[in-house]
């Protein structure tokens, strides 16, 4: 059961096709003590997005209270634990 005390919204430029991008949002659906909020931006559909990541893909942004942050990128083989470790050091500052 997913903690609904803690939600994190999160935003994740992909692009179709992106293997690395659904993965990571493979990973993020398992962890369960986060209520994570992911919006999806193609990034083939904005050209500011574009030239920002076409490179840079999956690219993991957290809307924290205080703005938007991006979150360092893991690799695609980190497990899933160390993806939530990550997110709970920003979700608990």
């Amino acid at each position: 059961m997913k903690n609904t005390e803690n939600i994190m919204e999160l935003i994740l430029y992909s692009k179709p096709g992106c293997h690395l991008c659904e993965g990571l949002m493979e990973k993020l659906a398992q962890i369960n003590s986060l209520t994570i909020e992911l919006e999806v931006r193609d990034i083939t559909t904005d050209e500011q997005w574009w030239a920002a990541y076409q490179y840079e893909i999956p690219v993991l942004v957290w809307r924290s209270p205080t703005g938007e942050i991006t979150l360092p990128r893991l690799s695609p083989r980190a497990p899933v634990s160390q993806l939530e470790k990550l997110l709970q050091q920003y979700v608990n500052g």
